[in-house]
């Protein structure tokens, strides 16, 4: 049997409770010696429609004992894992709620919606074509987050139907697939799949051979931008014309 040294880096994500996807992404791109631990987090109703208002109160949702319990691990690396927690507040409440994270935990601190936005800047695009499964004003908020970078959403699409807390995570591969091709736009020079529950990462290889554009997705965005922190060298396990970047 051969060993890992499991010496090169840990990594702690922050996972809503009732995500399904974010915890297996992050295992199927994790570099090899590294390793992943997660906290899950609380801080929403299970039963409503997660629209703007579930979506920004799990935002401010006091994640003290959270970060007490990933800490234990001496994590290098802390992910936020919920893109709309943060981008339903702006970028400044992300900002802020990342340097608290790193203040807490010691670590270097990277949150879903953020991560986006760097990935989207390291591949040079300006104008993307979003898609994700949200409610409409979430998508709203959504563009005003990456229009505060300087980021144009040239046509936003979305899943056309009210998605519970557990209806995002199970949307198939396919059917990413399908919402990605939507948000396609002539003008548009990335497409964005924003959502760490959903299954976009086993979708990305295929929208851009199909699209011929680059994809840049939640979960795949922080794993891109943790790599790049720590230095960690590209292995074959990640997805996407991203990870050309670091």
């Amino acid at each position: 049997m051969n060993h890992e040294t499991r010496t090169r880096a840990k990594i702690g994500v922050l996972v809503p409770y009732t995500n399904t996807n974010l915890e297996p992404d992050m295992m199927l791109m994790r570099a090899p010696g590294t390793t992943v631990h997660f906290q899950r987090l609380g801080g929403y109703d299970v039963d409503e429609i997660p629209g703007s208002g579930q979506m920004a109160g799990l935002g401010v949702s006091d994640i003290s004992h959270d970060l007490r319990m990933i800490s234990g691990v001496r994590p290098d690396v802390v992910l936020y894992g919920c893109t709309s927690a943060t981008l339903t507040h702006g970028p400044g409440f992300d900002e802020t709620l990342a340097a608290r994270i790193k203040a807490s935990s010691g670590a270097v601190s990277l949150t879903a919606a953020g991560a986006l936005v760097a990935g989207i800047q390291a591949l040079g695009a300006v104008k993307v074509g979003f898609s994700s499964p949200y409610l409409g004003e979430i998508n709203r908020q959504a563009m005003g987050f990456l229009a505060a970078s300087g980021i144009e959403t040239v046509r936003c699409a979305d899943i056309g139907r009210e998605l519970g807390n557990y209806g995002q995570g199970e949307l198939t591969p396919k059917e990413v697939f399908d919402l990605a091709c939507q948000a396609d736009h002539p003008q548009a020079q990335a497409i964005v799949l924003s959502c760490t529950d959903m299954r976009a990462v086993e979708a990305v290889e295929r929208i851009e051979a199909h699209l011929g554009k680059p994809v840049v997705t939640s979960n795949q965005a922080m794993m891109f931008c943790l790599m790049r922190e720590l230095g960690l060298p590209r292995h074959d396990a990640l997805p996407g014309r991203l990870f050309d970047r670091l």
